[in-house]
């Protein structure tokens, strides 16, 4: 069995690794074309980093939850069975890590890493970001951000996620708002391959229809639920 994950901000949200658009999330109260834009980067560099640097700091002290490791435990009955695993996140933290999940994609990015507009050189980073830090890759100041794929970029590895979900026989998404594209979009692809899909959400939204089953609950328990129902068909 070949099993693709997506997962959002609402397997983190137990963590304490806060979420971006539900309604007590960042863009309730910050403006995300300021924040979160190559444009309001160029604008005001300083104010960009203050915000992710206390976003960098409150990751550090999260932990995973009982939902990550349960994607973990998942993920180590496929491999023994020879069978696929493949998670996608929307998510920027590193907590699937933690958790000790290896197959890990980040289509948004990753907040502990830098990225530098001038070289796109990547590197750690595990401190606060400033406009007078040197990139190591290219040795020019000013242009170090994290990276954060941001509004109007392009989410990372298209290509590889579109393979791997439609080469699956199962499609779960997993804490996602279902709103957010392209993202919001794999659940039609893959009922259109004729994969089953899974919806494991805090609430069933709209488009439920495009899931075959539907858990709903908070990410560590119902996360839990779905990995016991498909350790059961392994």
């Amino acid at each position: 069995m070949k099993v693709f994950i997506l997962t959002g901000a609402g397997i983190s949200a137990e963590s304490g690794a806060g979420t971006f658009r539900d309604p007590k999330g960042f863009w309730a109260t910050f403006d995300p074309m300021k924040l979160a834009t190559p444009e309001g980067f160029a604008a005001d560099p300083d104010q960009v980093h203050a915000f992710y640097n206390a976003r960098r700091r409150d990751l550090l002290t999260a932990e995973a939850n009982d939902a990550h490791r349960a994607l973990t435990r998942l993920e180590q009955a496929l491999i023994r069975a020879g069978g696929g695993f493949w998670l996608c996140t929307q998510n920027i933290d590193d907590l699937h890590e933690r958790a000790g999940t290896r197959r890990v994609h980040h289509m948004h990015g990753e907040l502990l890493q830098s990225l530098c507009a001038h070289c796109g050189g990547l590197a750690p980073c595990r401190s606060d970001l400033s406009t007078a830090d040197i990139c190591r890759a290219c040795g020019r100041a000013g242009g170090l951000r994290p990276d954060v794929v941001w509004f109007g970029e392009t989410p990372y590895g298209m290509e590889q996620i579109e393979e791997a979900l439609v080469s699956a026989d199962v499609f779960a998404a997993i804490g996602t708002s279902g709103t957010v594209y392209p993202a919001a979009g794999f659940a039609g692809l893959a009922r259109a391959a004729g994969i089953e899909t899974w919806l494991v959400n805090l609430e069933i939204y709209g488009a439920s229809w495009e899931f075959d089953h539907h858990l709903a609950g908070r990410a560590t328990q119902v996360v839990p639920e779905f990995v016991t129902r498909l350790l059961g068909r392994i």
